[in-house]
């Protein structure tokens, strides 16, 4: 059992920047998959960037590559995202969500545990 709470959300301008983190708890996060997962309103929800238990293998959209960088800290159990130049269509809830399998997977469904979420607002 994993539980996750995101942070860090908030009202950026564009252009601006924003650090997410996500705590889980319990003694087997080190063997889970990681995703950051956001979702507008009127839209499904879909993947932002992906992490491997071991951080040897990371997945990005291609609307966020080469602004967003996921990361993870095992010792701490946290995951992070660090967005950089915003745009106002970053704006969504941002989840984060864990998979026991370890590996990156894409879709919502692949995922077992997931966080309540935390806004991310990108003004223009």
């Amino acid at each position: 059992q994993v539980q996750l709470v995101e942070s860090g959300g908030g009202l950026v301008q564009a252009g601006g920047s924003l650090r997410l983190s996500c705590a889980a708890s319990g003694r087997t996060f080190s063997s889970y998959g990681m995703g950051w997962f956001r979702q507008a309103p009127g839209k499904e929800r879909e993947i932002v960037a992906a992490i491997s238990w071991s951080s040897g293998t990371t997945y990005y959209a291609d609307s966020v590559k080469a602004r967003f960088t996921i990361s993870r800290d095992n010792a701490k159990n946290m995951v992070y995202l660090e967005m950089i130049s915003l745009k106002p269509e970053d704006t969504a809830i941002y989840y984060c969500a864990a998979t026991s399998t370890g590996l990156v997977f894409h879709y919502p469904r692949q995922y077992n545990y997931w966080g309540q979420g935390t806004q991310v607002t990108v003004s223009s």
